[in-house]
């Protein structure tokens, strides 16, 4: 891969495959990464000095920073990039925004249930708005084998972004391609980008057609496995995003186009590009426990905001909402009650025309220190 021509320093918040994968590809690209697991755990051996080995579709050896706090994260950094699970955000977001600079871009990959909202809020009550990047899905796609290794199956050539607010687009843009390249596509704000990460429907499809493979285990083929009623079953879901996507008056990817720019395969139903991923072998492996993000993170964060979504547009995800419902039965958990960032935001209160501009415009300055003022002043009097 060719040096970056002005290398920049890199902040990722997440020690996962994705923050990983995304790792190795900043520094084969000639940018210094610097890693923060928010339980220190994963990240001990890069810290003790062991090189993070990346294989597949970025191959080398790399040395990664370490950060040990979010404050020291954020202090070293030109860019963040949140590269964590869905569930982790709002801790997360939480724990960077107080160092949070003017001068920095944030990326999250990938953006849930307006997470960007909701990083925007946190800054607003400091007066504080800075270009807040949301992406559809990831740059890379891959495993973690070890606490020192990336499998990085995919490198994706076009990725969906927006940026909040809409005002800092070109700056957004810009900070993307020089750390990723010209592979990002702009979409029409917030909303599109909710409507634009497919994987939680896909996953919801898959897990729900492999459950037992998952709980015992197994070791089994998940481009294989989406079989032509799994195929269906996809691409049923797919047609209930884009029914509310053309409600909102937005242009979203299909599931046909989603599999074909990400995993370069003919277009054709969705069990047959699965196949040709497979035959390549490319297809992946599915989860081999019932503990997975395709779920845990996926449920909650995925499929009920897009329940939200057609509640509020008059276009019910019957198939969405009847999924959140069986895994929820399936675990013995309430997922809908499980996302903290729709409910600390409180989406379902917000006129959908409020929604319309928040998801452009993100959060007032003025307004929100105004309220974060008037709030400490109402704590110290309690006080």
């Amino acid at each position: 891969m060719t040096a970056a021509k002005t290398p920049m320093k890199v902040g990722i918040a997440g020690a996962g495959a994705i923050a990983y994968g995304a790792a190795a590809f900043l520094e084969d690209a000639g940018h210094k990464a610097t890693l923060w697991s928010p339980s220190g755990k994963r990240t001990t051996r890069l810290a003790a000095g062991e090189p993070l080995k990346s294989k597949g579709a970025v191959e080398g050896h790399f040395h990664p920073g370490v950060a040990d706090s979010a404050r020291a994260l954020v202090e070293d950094a030109q860019v963040l990039l949140v590269a964590l699970p869905a569930y982790g955000h709002k801790a997360v977001f939480d724990a960077l925004a107080p160092h949070i600079r003017a001068d920095q871009v944030v990326l999250i990959s990938s953006h849930a249930s307006f997470g960007a909202l909701y990083l925007s809020k946190l800054l607003a009550a400091r007066g504080l708005v800075v270009p807040i990047v949301a992406w559809g899905t990831t740059v890379t796609s891959g495993r973690q084998p070890s606490p020192v290794e990336a499998q990085v199956n995919t490198v994706r050539s076009k990725v969906d972004i927006c940026t909040l607010p809409a005002s800092r687009s070109a700056e957004g843009l810009a900070c993307c391609q020089a750390l990723f390249g010209d592979r990002f596509v702009e979409r029409e704000g917030l909303l599109a980008i909710a409507l634009s990460n497919l994987n939680p429907q896909n996953h919801m499809g898959i897990a729900l057609c492999n459950m037992t493979r998952m709980e015992h285990g197994e070791d089994w083929a998940q481009g294989y496995n989406v079989t032509p009623n799994v195929g269906r079953l996809l691409e049923a879901l797919d047609l209930e995003r884009l029914a509310i996507a053309e409600a909102l008056g937005l242009s979203v990817r299909t599931i046909f186009e989603h599999f074909h720019l990400s995993f370069h395969v003919p277009v054709g139903s969705i069990s047959e590009m699965n196949q040709h991923m497979h035959e390549e072998g490319r297809g992946g492996t599915g989860p081999a426990t019932a503990d997975s993000r395709y779920v845990t993170e996926d449920v909650p964060y995925g499929l009920a905001m897009t329940v939200l979504l057609g509640d509020l547009t008059g276009r019910p995800a019957t198939l969405h909402r009847s999924g959140v419902e069986i895994f929820s039965a399936l675990y013995g958990r309430d997922f809908f009650a499980e996302n903290t960032l729709l409910a600390a935001l409180d989406i379902a209160a917000l006129p959908l025309a409020e929604l319309r501009r928040l998801a452009r415009e993100g959060y007032d300055p003025s307004t929100e220190a105004n309220k974060a003022g008037r709030e400490d002043a109402l704590s110290g009097s309690a006080g």
